[in-house]
């Protein structure tokens, strides 16, 4: 989160100014339009429509009130549209002529009013509400109530109109109708006469009545008789009689006694023939006689039968009714068919009666058929007068009572307070919408800027440890002449002197030889190399600066030194390394500039003596800074980094090409040059307090800290000597 914020105030500080430049820009035309544009007074009134109570009577109202038929139609929408039509606004113009007298105000127009008028249905109501703009408020509210007056006089007017046409019609139709009323009573009259129709109504209720009687007789025969049948043919089923004959002959057989003594003297000696063929075989003596004794009572059985059977009819002996139970089944389905042959016959008879009474039903509607249609034809004659007489009365009312279907909830009052332009809604749209489109400035600035922005990007971006981050130096400290200008201010000196130690400690070997270059030329190298060194001198450390840029030196300039000799008459060798060194205004810091300048600085630069130079530099320093071309230039920075322990890349926030520095990264890395880190120059204000020392706040510390920082590195440079001379 916090991170994140960090991000957003380091964006906002690099783009803050064309950021505030369009956010004031848009404030400012807003002030501007605020200014340019007229101030316009808007007032309002109300109008009600379909008010049903305003006339006393049923047409009045009818008429007053609104037609919403037709798809998709809207009444209050045409009435708003009537508002706009050139009747009411000439009308309500000729209203205010008057009020104006001899004012010479311009007169207005029925265009000028319809472009500043607005009339707005509210919402589930039958209310239009009329809204009106002008600069003069006194205006606005005369013009809108003109505009009420208007709308409620040419409502009048229509509706006087219609009542008028309504009374004019029915002031016509009434006679007609009352001749007709004459006509048909006569008619009616006539057929009653000629006809003799007299209560055609009672005898038609009688009948009527007569019928229902039968009818529900009917109902009730029926119902008995299918309960007779239900009951006959359960009997049926039970009894298993096949007819009536049949059922009355078992009944009788079942009771006679004779029958009864011979069917128990069968029943024992079938009982015995059955123990007896259990015990013994159809020979034996005993089952002989006892088949025998069954022969003789059954054919005696059946002459008695024979004698109490009616027409020769006998009942199987199987199904004789001879128990008390089936005796009674058998006389109760014999009384059944009785009782329903009955109910048959009456129900026959009734069926007869109705059939006779409809058909007597069925002539009266004939003979009052045409005694009907004259009695209707009467009576709508009658209705019809009654009806329109009473429209009629209802037209000359409305007629005269110049009735309205709009009625004026509110009238318009002069408005104190402007209404356009809303001066508090216009500046919050323009803060909204300068910040809208400031931010998106500051987006697409950054989207085209493909410059590095802070160290923590050049570290992410190369995956290479970040040796320092240096403060933007002031223009009077870029040159170290005088030294003491960068040397007395802690907080120049700390983050070159932090520099310098992480050199130290993030590498095993003792680092003597250094290339200092960087992607594109402009990004400062030159200046961290004569301040880098100028600390390491201050350290006592023996520090010689070797300026490699034979297309464009400028260490001779920073340390205010001849130009020559240099580099040039070393490799010639004219002069020998110490001869060409030349001392600084620093303790223990030399400067080898480049010489005379030549038009082939790649061949002195790849010589052998340029590394027999920085050999025998190494064995009389203790730390080299090679001060080289951009990597972008040429191949001068390669070359020197493969003599050296390694080679540092200068980068500067909001200079550097992300693309430029990763080919330059990549180029070293696949020649095998070791990279010993990046080290982001020129850093903001911002940056700075986080890591500059506050120098100016501790005056007391500086010259003690010099003199320990001298004497430890005193003490360091004889231990040296000691150790060499050795």
């Amino acid at each position: 989160m916090g991170k994140g914020i960090s991000t957003l105030l380091a964006v906002l500080g690099r783009r803050g100014f064309p950021a505030i430049t369009v956010f004031a820009a848009v404030i400012g035309a807003s002030f501007a339009y605020l200014k340019v544009t007229p101030q316009l007074y808007e007032t309002s009134a109300r109008l009600m429509l379909d008010d049903k109570k305003a006339s006393v009577s049923e047409l009045g109202r009818d008429l007053t009130q609104i037609n919403s038929s037709g798809v998709g139609r809207n009444p209050l929408a045409d009435q708003a549209e009537l508002l706009k039509s050139q009747t009411v606004l000439q009308q309500a113009i000729s209203k205010l002529k008057p009020q104006k007298g001899n004012s010479t105000e311009k007169e207005l127009t029925p265009a000028d009013i319809k472009s500043k008028l607005k009339v707005v249905i509210v919402p589930a109501t039958n209310i239009l509400e009329l809204r009106y703009q002008s600069e003069d408020p006194q205006q606005a509210a005369e013009v809108v109530n003109a505009l009420s007056e208007a709308m409620v006089e040419e409502s009048i007017k229509t509706i006087s109109s219609e009542a008028t046409k309504v009374r004019e019609f029915l002031a016509q139709k009434v006679p007609q109708a009352r001749q007709r009323l004459q006509q048909a009573e006569l008619a009616e009259t006539r057929y009653r006469q000629q006809s003799g129709v007299v209560a055609a109504d009672d005898q038609t209720r009688s009948l009527v009545t007569s019928l229902a009687d039968l009818e529900n007789q009917e109902r009730t025969l029926a119902a008995q008789l299918q309960e007779a049948r239900s009951r006959d043919a359960s009997l049926r089923q039970v009894t298993d009689a096949k007819n009536i004959t049949t059922a009355y002959a078992s009944v009788r057989e079942g009771q006679d006694e004779q029958l009864k003594v011979l069917r128990n003297k069968l029943t024992d000696i079938e009982t015995k023939l059955i123990e007896a063929r259990t015990k013994f075989r159809e020979e034996h003596p005993t089952v002989l006689d006892l088949v025998q004794q069954r022969d003789e009572i059954r054919a005696l059985y059946a002459q008695q039968m024979a004698r109490v059977s009616s027409n020769n009819q006998t009942a199987n002996f199987q199904n004789l009714a001879n128990d008390q139970i089936s005796q009674n089944l058998i006389s109760e389905l014999i009384t059944n068919d009785i009782t329903r042959l009955a109910v048959e016959n009456r129900l026959n008879a009734i069926r007869q009666m109705r059939a006779n009474i409809q058909r007597r039903l069925a002539l009266i509607p004939i003979q009052q058929q045409p005694l009907t249609v004259l009695t209707r034809q009467r009576e709508e004659a009658a209705e019809s007068v009654k009806f329109l007489q009473s429209k009629l009365e209802e037209a000359q009312i409305a007629e005269a009572q110049k009735v309205s279907n709009i009625r004026i909830l509110e009238t318009a009052v002069a408005p104190e307070l402007p209404s356009s332009p809303k001066r508090i809604v216009v500046l919050v749209l323009a803060g909204f919408f300068g910040s809208i489109l400031a931010v998106g400035l500051v987006l697409v600035l950054e989207l085209m800027d493909n410059t590095l922005r802070d160290a923590s990007e050049a570290e992410e971006l190369l995956q290479l440890p970040l040796l320092g981050v240096l403060p933007r130096l002031p223009a009077t400290k870029l040159s170290l002449e005088p030294a003491e200008q960068f040397l007395d201010d802690l907080g120049l000196v700390e983050p070159y002197r932090m520099l310098l130690k992480n050199l130290e400690f993030r590498n095993v070997d003792n680092l003597q030889v250094i290339v200092v270059s960087s992607p594109l030329s402009g990004e400062g190298k030159s200046v961290i190399v004569s301040h880098l060194a100028a600390v390491s001198a201050m350290l006592s450390r023996r520090t010689l600066i070797i300026d490699a840029d034979l297309r464009k030196p400028s260490q001779h300039t920073l340390f205010n030194l001849a130009p020559k000799p240099g580099i040039t008459d070393v490799i010639d060798g004219t002069r020998p390394l110490l001869s060409a060194v030349q001392s600084t205004a620093v303790e223990n810091l030399s400067v080898l500039t480049c010489g005379e300048l030549r038009g082939r600085p790649s061949q002195i630069l790849e010589s052998p003596a340029m590394k027999a130079l920085v050999a025998q530099a190494a064995e009389y320093y203790d730390l080299v800074i090679i001060d080289t071309p951009p990597l972008s230039a040429c191949a001068d920075a390669s070359t020197l980094s493969q003599m050296s322990d390694g080679v540092i890349l200068t980068t500067r926030p909001g200079f550097t090409l992300k693309e430029v520095l990763q080919r330059a990264v990549s180029e070293l890395n696949q020649n095998r040059i070791p990279i010993l880190g990046v080290v982001v120059n020129g850093m903001t204000s911002g940056t700075e307090k986080y890591y500059r020392y506050p120098s100016e706040e501790y005056p007391s510390l500086l010259p003690k800290t010099l003199r320990r920082l001298t004497a430890l590195g005193s003490g360091r440079r004889n231990s040296t000597d000691n150790s060499r001379s050795n």
